[in-house]
C-alpha cells in the first residue's frame, strides 16, 4: 500500500543531513555544555553554532536566540514572562480567536489571575481587521500576541503592519512564528517583533527542540529555574543533539526557502484545484487568494461528511492528513478556528487539512485526486443529512463554539 504524508503542519520527518549531524552528541560528544572541562568545550561551540544558524534565519543576533523544548514552551513564556515583568505597567493583553492554544490557553490562565484579555474577531476569510485591533489598544496594553500563520487554514496574517502599530503605540510584540518559519521568509528585525517562536519538528529536525528570539533589552520574568543556561533566561540541561539538529534544519531551510516555495506552492495549488473541480459542495476554508495563505497548506470541508470518517478512509488508503489540528485532536467540538470564523457547524466537522512538504511529488497529488472523490461519495450516501428533503442549511448557534470573541 502507498504511504502518502499530507500532515507536515503537525510534525515533518527528520531530514537525513540533520540526523546525520545529530548522532555524534549521542556517542562521542556527550558532554554538558555548561561544564568547564574537554568535554564540556567540546560541545558548548557546537551550542553555539546552532545559535548563529537559528539568528541568520530570522535575521537577529545569536545572543537574542534562547534555545526550549518546543514552540508551547516559547509562547508561554512570552506571556507570561510579559504579563510579570510589566505588571506595573497594565494587565491588558491582545490576541486573537484563532491562535494555538499554547496561546489561548496561557491567556485564559493568565485572566483568571486578573489580566484583562481581548480576543480579536476574525472574518469569514479567517482575516484580521487591522483597526480593530488598533482600536483594541489602551493604555493598560503591554502585549500584542499574533500569529504568523495559522496553523490549520494557512492564513498569513499581516505581522509588519502588525509590528509597525505595535512600535506606534509602544506595546510589546510577540508572535507564534511557529508554522511561518521555513517556509516563507521570516525577518524579526524588518517586523519590528520582540518576541518570536519557531518550533523544531516543523523544519525537519526533532522534536522536542525550540527557539525564541527576544529582542536585546525586552524585560521577561523568566519562569524555569535551577540553572543559569541561555544567559539566565531558561534553566535546564541543554538538549545538545536537538540543538544540534534545529542548527542545521534552519541552515537548509534558508538555503532551500526559495525553491521549496515554489515547489510545494505548485503541488498545494494542483490539489486545490484538483478538489474544487472533481468534488461538489465543497468549502476552501482561508483566504480565496493563494498568496495570503503559506504554500503547503490547504483546508477544506466536505458537505455531508464527518471529517473523522474522511480521515478513517484515507489511512486505508495510506494518506496521511488531519483534522484541523493535532493539538485539538480527540476534542468532539469542531475547531476553534473554523468556529471563529463562523463557519457552518457541519461544515466545520467535516474541516480536513493537507499540508505538504517538500517530499511529495505530483504522484502523490494525482493519488489523492483519484481516490478522494469516491470516497467522498461513498461517505455520502451513508449520511442522513446528504439525501435529505429539506435542504435548509443546518447551523448552529453562529458562534457556539467560538472561544471568547
Amino acid at each position: 500500500m502507498k504511504q502518502i504524508y499530507m500532515d507536515n503542519n503537525a510534525t515533518t520527518r527528520v531530514k537525513p543531513e540533520v540526523l546525520d549531524a545529530m548522532l555524534p552528541f549521542f556517542k562521542e560528544q556527550f558532554g554538558n555544555p555548561s561544564s568547564v572541562h574537554w568535554a564540556g568545550r567540546m560541545v558548548s561551540g557546537a551550542v553555539e553554532k546552532a545559535r548563529q544558524q537559528v539568528a541568520d534565519l530570522i535575521n537577529c543576533s545569536p545572543a537574542e536566540v534562547v534555545f526550549l523544548s518546543c514552540g508551547s514552551e516559547g509562547d508561554n513564556y512570552a506571556i507570561k514572562g510579559t504579563a510579570d515583568a510589566l505588571k506595573e505597567k497594565g494587565n491588558h493583553i491582545i490576541t486573537t480567536a484563532v491562535e494555538h492554544p499554547a496561546v489561548l490557553e496561557t491567556c485564559e490562565h493568565l485572566e483568571k489571575n486578573g489580566y484583562d484579555v481581548t480576543y480579536l474577531k476574525v472574518d469569514r476569510d479567517g482575516m484580521l481587521d487591522l483597526q480593530a485591533l488598533e482600536d483594541a489598544i489602551t493604555d493598560k496594553t503591554i502585549l500584542l500576541s499574533v500569529m504568523w500563520a495559522n496553523n490549520e487554514t494557512g492564513n498569513l496574517f499581516p505581522i509588519e503592519e502588525i509590528g509597525k502599530i505595535a512600535k506606534k503605540y509602544k506595546v510589546r510584540f510577540h508572535t507564534d512564528a511557529v508554522q511561518a518559519v521555513g517556509k516563507i521568509p521570516v525577518d524579526v528585525q524588518a517586523c519590528n517583533v520582540d518576541m518570536a517562536v519557531i518550533s523544531g519538528h516543523k523544519i525537519g529536525a526533532p522534536k522536542g527542540v525550540g527557539a525564541m528570539y527576544i529582542r536585546r533589552g525586552t524585560r521577561l520574568t523568566r519562569f524555569m529555574h535551577g540553572g543559569h543556561q541561555e544567559r539566565n533566561r531558561r534553566a535546564g540541561t541543554h538538549n545538545v543533539a536537538g540543538i544540534v539538529g534545529l542548527g542545521v534544519a534552519c541552515e537548509l531551510a534558508k538555503k532551500n526557502l526559495e525553491s521549496e516555495y515554489e515547489y510545494v506552492r505548485k503541488l498545494r495549488d494542483k490539489l486545490e484545484k484538483g478538489i474544487l473541480e472533481t468534488v461538489p459542495d465543497v468549502k476552501l476554508n482561508g483566504h480565496p487568494n493563494p498568496d495570503l495563505r503559506l504554500p503547503n497548506t490547504l483546508n477544506v470541508s466536505f458537505n455531508y461528511i464527518e471529517g473523522e470518517s474522511l480521515l478513517l478512509y484515507f489511512d486505508m488508503k495510506g494518506i496521511a492528513a488531519s483534522s484541523g489540528s493535532a493539538c485539538t485532536s480527540g476534542s468532539l467540538e469542531p475547531s476553534h478556528v473554523m468556529g471563529a470564523m463562523c463557519v457552518d457547524v457541519v461544515l466545520a466537522h467535516s474541516s480536513t487539512r493537507f499540508s505538504l512538504g517538500a517530499d511529495n511529488t505530483e504522484e502523490d497529488i494525482d493519488y489523492v485526486l483519484q481516490e478522494l472523490p469516491p470516497i467522498v461519495q461513498r461517505l455520502r450516501e451513508m449520511s442522513p443529512l446528504y439525501n435529505r428533503d429539506d435542504e435548509t442549511p443546518l447551523t448552529c448557534d453562529e458562534c457556539r463554539v467560538i472561544r471568547r470573541v
